[in-house]
Order: C-alpha cells, then structure tokens, then sequence
C-alpha cells in the first residue's frame, strides 16, 4: 500500500466532478496523503487546467455541466494523445466503456469512488 501511495505521490493529478461532495472526499484524501492535484468542476474549466499547467493523470466523471468527461478526453485527445485518463462515473452501461477504449482511457471505475480501486489502478499506469 505505501509503495502505490509514493507513486500516487509522484503524479499531478486533476480530478473533475460536478459533485462537490465527491471532490471533498478525495481532496481530503489527497491532501492528507501530501499528493499534489487540481480540482475542476466541468470538463471547460478542465481542459483549461490542462493547457495551462503540467497534469500526469486525469480522473473525469462523465455526466457535467457544459462539457461532458467524453467530450472533455476528446479535447484532450486532439493536442495531448499521452496523457494517462481515468473515467469515474456512475454509469456502467457498456456503451460508455466501449467510448472510453476508443478515446485510450486507461481505467473505467464505477461510483462510489473507491480509493483502494483507485490506487490499484494508478499502480498499472
């Protein structure tokens, strides 16, 4: 477990929700832990994160206000095809999934966020 916290550690994350409890959840998780991230609320205000500062790994909800956590990995995409990105959503139809392999998201995890699920899949990256 201490050796996934270190490497979580080595990242700048960006995590996007328009639910501002879950952003609470994982900023104090990640505060706690000394882990450097950036919070966003829409996939707009995201993709302006990204263009203006280093992110090592993206972690978007789908459904947001004014842009979408598809659309914004589709922005992404268009400038940055390396950047490692984590779907966390509450859908789990296929469809979905199937959007997010072709936009090369490295992990699909279901809400409730699952912070053991999380670490577990920032260790493959």
């Amino acid at each position: 477990m201490l050796q996934k916290i270190e490497k979580l550690k080595q990242l700048t994350l960006l995590f996007v929700d328009d639910e501002t409890e879950i952003i609470e959840i994982i900023s104090d998780t990640l505060k706690k832990l000394d882990v450097n991230f950036f919070v966003a609320f829409n996939g707009e205000e995201a993709l302006e994160f990204i263009k203006t500062k280093k992110i090592d790994l993206l972690v978007t909800d789908i459904n947001m206000p004014v842009m979408d956590g598809i659309k914004l990995i589709e922005n992404v995409r268009k400038y940055n095809k390396d950047l490692d990105c984590i779907i966390m959503s509450a859908y789990t139809e296929d469809k979905y999934k199937q959007l997010a392999e072709g936009l090369d998201v490295k992990e699909y995890i279901t809400k409730p966020f699952d912070f053991i699920e999380f670490l577990n899949v920032v260790e493959t990256l």
